[in-house]
């Protein structure tokens, strides 16, 4: 999925640096459930936020499951609410099988009510052998593990023109500041530097937490995500005030502020790969690159590059990562034949599928990188997996807290992330308003 949801060979090695990677691979010792058309005859049902080319290659896994099993499978598109829509499905009498769950908050939120099966002991194991510990962390609650992490994004990428960048006689920057400075030289070069998807709340959310994961460190980054610190916290400020220099500065936002608002993720991607050019860069996942290549037919590495999300004043380089779970309903009407999709969604066959077809990043360990489809995708897929080895990694903060905060259109983090791009004077005032937002939505949560 989009929300929770390259390049040289010198862009490669320079997120391999920036990351610390190293190689990975290799097979996995565990089975998947079946094999023996033992699901002959039975039907699973899933649903999921993907649409369109994502839904389209996530069925293929699907097709794969069914020639090894025998089973059928339906799936439905839920749409950025799954909560609600799976939610009215069971109180309905028709839940699905199995959900992918796009937010970690979502998934806990389902758990306390009770509506999940915890995951078979061969599903367990295939975690255990094939994912970094930081990943069975995500899918667990009160330590019972509940989620699978099946597809992955990384969210510290800033995508470029290439063309841009040497038109402006730029080259990818360090730093958090050099990047506004690149940003700048660009704009004089004709382009504004950034494309600003501020239409779409959820992007608004990765921009502060890579600033925020940089200048305030994994620490505090942890304990904001579980609300043990407030959000008028000094950091929270003082994020906000580094990212509000960017809103503000009508020389670095393609369309000004009032033109980002009205900028949505793919338009995002559009002003920068597109036919009619607006800027030179845009933040989001790795996921850009889809856009880029499948939209606007740009060749992943020569059109179309990226750099890694930079540190901001003395801290490290982020790496923020989103992702979609695979969960099990007790209320679906085959949840046996569910969790089998479950252990074969836990190995590096299914995921190869995906890999194979594009547009995917795996978090399984296991993966053999020659399964992604260029040097581009090996490089950022490496680097994801090494920065869960390495404890490095970080879920999207916004997807871990509860859906009425952090997940949902027009209200809570969102909505006034939103209003900050619209007015970026006050740091502290916004922080004041999402510090309400959060307390009432981690209190009905209970």
């Amino acid at each position: 999925m989009m929300r929770r949801r390259t390049t040289l060979l010198t862009g490669c090695i320079a997120l391999a640096l920036a990351l610390g990677t190293t190689a990975c691979g290799g097979s996995d010792p565990v089975s998947p459930g079946g094999g023996d058309k033992s699901l002959s005859g039975q039907t699973v049902t899933v649903a999921g936020v993907w649409s369109g080319s994502e839904q389209k290659n996530f069925q293929k896994v699907l097709d794969a499951f069914s020639e090894k099993t025998g089973a059928k499978t339906q799936f439905m598109s839920t749409g950025d609410n799954v909560s609600t829509v799976v939610g009215s499905k069971i109180e309905g009498g028709n839940a699905p099988d199995v959900v992918m769950v796009p937010q970690v908050g979502v998934l806990q939120q389902f758990a306390r009510k009770g509506w999940l099966e915890p995951l078979s002991d061969t599903a367990q194991k295939a975690v255990d052998a094939n994912f970094a510990p930081v990943w069975k962390q995500y899918g667990s609650v009160d330590d019972t593990l509940y989620g699978l992490y099946f597809k992955a994004a990384h969210k510290s990428t800033v995508w470029y023109s290439p063309e841009a960048f040497d038109q402006a006689g730029v080259k990818p920057p360090k730093t958090y500041e050099e990047m506004l400075d690149t940003g700048r030289t660009i704009s004089d070069s004709g382009l504004a530097a950034f494309a600003v998807a501020g239409q779409d709340g959820w992007t608004l959310t990765d921009w502060f937490e890579n600033i925020y994961l940089s200048q305030a460190g994994p620490e505090k980054y942890d304990a904001l995500a579980a609300h043990k610190l407030k959000w008028t916290d000094d950091s929270v400020v003082e994020a906000l005030t580094t990212l509000g220099k960017l809103f503000k500065d009508k020389q670095l936002i393609a369309g000004g502020q009032k033109g980002a608002l009205n900028t949505d993720f793919p338009g995002s991607v559009e002003k920068v790969f597109g036919p009619k050019p607006e800027a030179g860069m845009v933040y989001e996942g790795d996921f850009v690159a889809g856009v880029a290549h499948d939209q606007f037919g740009k060749k992943i590495g020569e059109d179309a590059n990226f750099f890694p999300f930079p540190p901001v004043g003395g801290g490290n380089a982020p790496v923020v990562s989103g992702g979609d779970a695979a969960v099990v309903l007790k209320d679906g009407k085959n949840p046996k034949a569910g969790m089998k999709l479950l252990e074969f969604l836990a190995t590096p066959e299914a995921a190869a599928v995906w890999a194979e077809a594009g547009g995917f990043l795996s978090p399984n360990k296991n993966l053999d990188l020659a399964s992604y489809g260029d040097d581009v995708t090996r490089a950022t897929a490496k680097s994801l997996v090494e920065a869960g080895d390495k404890d490095a990694v970080r879920f999207d903060m916004s997807d871990q807290a509860p859906a009425a905060f952090g997940g949902t259109s027009g209200a809570g983090e969102w909505k006034i992330l939103q209003d900050f791009l619209r007015d970026p004077s006050d740091p502290k005032g916004t922080a004041a308003k999402l510090e309400a937002a959060a307390a009432k939505a981690y209190k009905n949560q209970g």
